[in-house]
């Protein structure tokens, strides 16, 4: 299947192929953002088979030795991984934002643009010009929330993970967003504290990755697949396991703030960057 580019009745680019699927919006002077789009484009056919041709080694838990990875997307998930390699994870924890950074490069590349974004499936790489801002939404089963991002702050990087996304999670949280100073860091941290996010109860269904998806890259590591009713002491005691966790990544400089949600109840780890829920949430 080749790569499929098409242009949004609003303005913005679609990019899709095989399991890639990108939102793209630039900014600017009509010009430049046709040049930027044309940049993306280009770029993005060599995506996923340069992917495909290294994964045996980023499906490979991370472990003492740092992963020999070539293509330039995935260093990024070797890069974004490392840091959380004393638990269990993978470069593919990081894949899409990995994939949303380096195209969101490739769009602003020699461009003069306001901002701009790359959204690859909720995980978006953010460009961001002096005095300009952009809103994004913090989503669980509804728009609970919102963060500004500004060009002042650090943040240039979102990702959410939790259960019922498009990968398996060893936790329970019904969503974990993330803000980072890149996509594949937001990625990475969102799996690592969407997995904190846990507890054992009867109501947890669990079963091997690999029973669901003989490809997957957790192996036989119990996953959730279906989460009923939970007292309230066993919501909060996840909650508060997974904020625990946020908070360790944030002193120790990896990411910027989460939000955490799990059957409608909410931990914020705020840092720099505003986080507001809405009434609802």
């Amino acid at each position: 299947m080749s790569a499929v580019a098409a242009c949004l009745d609003d303005g913005r680019l679609h990019l899709q192929h095989g399991p890639i699927d990108l939102i793209i919006e630039a900014f600017g002077v009509p010009g430049e953002v046709e040049r930027a789009y044309a940049q993306a484009i280009d770029r993005f056919g060599d995506i996923l088979p340069t992917l495909v041709g290294e994964l045996i080694v980023l499906r490979r838990p991370v472990g003492e030795a740092y992963p020999l990875l070539q293509g330039p997307v995935a260093r990024r998930m070797a890069e974004a991984v490392w840091p959380h390699r004393a638990r269990y994870i993978t470069p593919m924890a990081a894949v899409a934002g990995a994939v949303a950074d380096e195209m969101l490069q490739a769009l602003v590349r020699g461009r003069t643009l306001d901002k701009a974004y790359v959204n690859d499936g909720g995980d978006i790489a953010i460009h961001l010009e002096p005095g300009q801002s952009l809103r994004a939404g913090i989503i669980a089963q509804a728009l609970d929330g919102v963060a500004l991002l500004t060009h002042e702050r650090p943040v240039r990087g979102i990702a959410t993970s939790g259960r019922g996304g498009r990968s398996f999670s060893l936790g329970i949280a019904h969503s974990v967003t993330v803000l980072a100073a890149k996509a594949a860091a937001a990625d990475a941290a969102a799996t690592m504290i969407a997995n904190a996010v846990n507890a054992d109860h009867p109501a947890i269904d669990r079963r091997p990755a690999r029973s669901l998806d003989p490809d997957s890259d957790l192996g036989e590591l119990p996953v959730t697949v279906a989460v009923g009713d939970l007292p309230s002491e066993i919501i909060d005691a996840a909650l508060d396991r997974g904020a625990a966790e946020a908070r360790r990544l944030r002193l120790c400089g990896l990411i910027d703030s989460a939000a955490l949600s799990l059957d409608g109840q909410w931990r914020i780890e705020a840092g720099g960057t505003p986080l507001a829920l809405s009434e609802a949430g």
